[in-house]
């Protein structure tokens, strides 16, 4: 009995030490990426030790499941028919056909709106997912909180574009408003970009290439110039020092499975998309899956250029929770942040 007894023991150890965590790992790889290397090597990197962190990461995801009773919500709000007239839902834009929605403060009457401000927020997800349709509660609750008329707008996320598509995107949705937005009583020379996570990095790059007249854009330089003018601020949570990221990354053993360096085109591009813009940064304390460093470094290096930043630290708030508390007025750091 006793032999037996610690044969289990020995094998459930086994199983909780090294099959599960390896068949998460490997899992996760098969799913959203194998490493770039030449024949069996691939699988071999997949196998090392390191996989324990890649696996404690993918399990941290299952946190996400408190976000159930938010996702229920988002989803009955749109079937609410009282709701319609506070949005205007798939409207197409740009080369690509994105669509955006746009969402009315409830506070204003939109036939007297004539002048409301403009906030266009660009959702994350590691530039490889993520919807506009799951931030229809934030859009609403920025829409009320800001008097403002609210765009969330879609993007050419991996595999579907590369970053550079990924800003043009965001640069046609900032064109449309400018040449529409007279029609939805928008003042068009008032306008606020806000991102989160992967969408700050491409506010922050739309922002700079718009102020350099960059060609990636493909619009002509005057229209950029009448575009980058309107904006009369950009608030941002999330990465910005590309090349940095990628290090966090690999201590968490996701560089592989992650979509930045791929939608970056590969790490030889990183320093095309690792801009330094001066913003308003807003992270929370208890984030691990971008580290408060980032923000802290980024205004580092804005106030070393002798720009101007605002850092507000969110004691533990954690990374998401940035954006699912400001979907209901009773979220922990709703007014806080709102707030800043």
């Amino acid at each position: 009995t006793v032999v037996k007894c610690g044969v289990s023991l020995a094998a459930a150890a086994g199983a909780a030490f090294i099959v599960v965590p390896y068949s998460v790992a490997l899992l996760a790889q098969w799913l959203y990426g194998w490493p770039g290397y030449p024949g069996p090597w691939k699988y071999v990197e997949a196998l090392r030790p390191r996989i324990y962190a890649l696996t404690r990461a993918v399990l941290e995801t299952v946190k996400y499941l408190k976000y159930g009773r938010l996702y229920c919500r988002w989803k009955l709000w749109y079937k609410n028919i009282d709701n319609h007239k506070y949005y205007e839902k798939g409207i197409v834009f740009g080369s690509r056909g994105e669509r955006l929605d746009l969402y009315y403060s409830p506070k204003t009457d939109q036939s007297e709106a004539a002048g409301t401000r403009a906030v266009v927020f660009v959702y994350g997800g590691a530039w490889g997912s993520g919807e506009r349709a799951t931030y229809c509660l934030l859009s609403l609750q920025m829409a009320r909180e800001l008097s403002a008329a609210v765009i969330c707008p879609d993007y050419s996320t991996f595999p579907k574009g590369n970053v550079s598509h990924m800003v043009q995107d965001i640069t046609e949705c900032l064109l449309w408003l400018k040449e529409n937005g007279q029609k939805w009583n928008i003042d068009t020379e008032s306008v606020f970009l806000v991102g989160h996570s992967a969408g700050a990095h491409l506010c922050a790059l739309t922002t700079l290439f718009l102020a350099e007249g960059s060609h990636v854009l493909g619009i002509q330089e005057e229209t950029q110039r009448q575009m980058f003018s309107s904006i009369r601020g950009v608030i941002l949570s999330g990465v910005y020092d590309i090349v940095d990221h990628y290090e966090y990354e690999r201590t968490r053993g996701v560089e592989f499975v992650s979509s930045m360096h791929k939608a970056m085109g590969g790490v030889e591009n990183f320093h095309l998309y690792s801009r330094l813009p001066p913003f308003c940064l807003i992270h929370g304390t208890g984030d691990v899956v971008v580290p408060v460093e980032s923000s802290v470094r980024f205004s580092e290096a804005l106030a070393a250029l002798s720009l101007k930043v605002s850092l507000y630290l969110l004691p533990d708030v954690q990374h998401a929770d940035v954006v699912t508390d400001l979907m209901a007025p009773e979220g922990r750091c709703y007014h806080t942040v709102f707030g800043c």
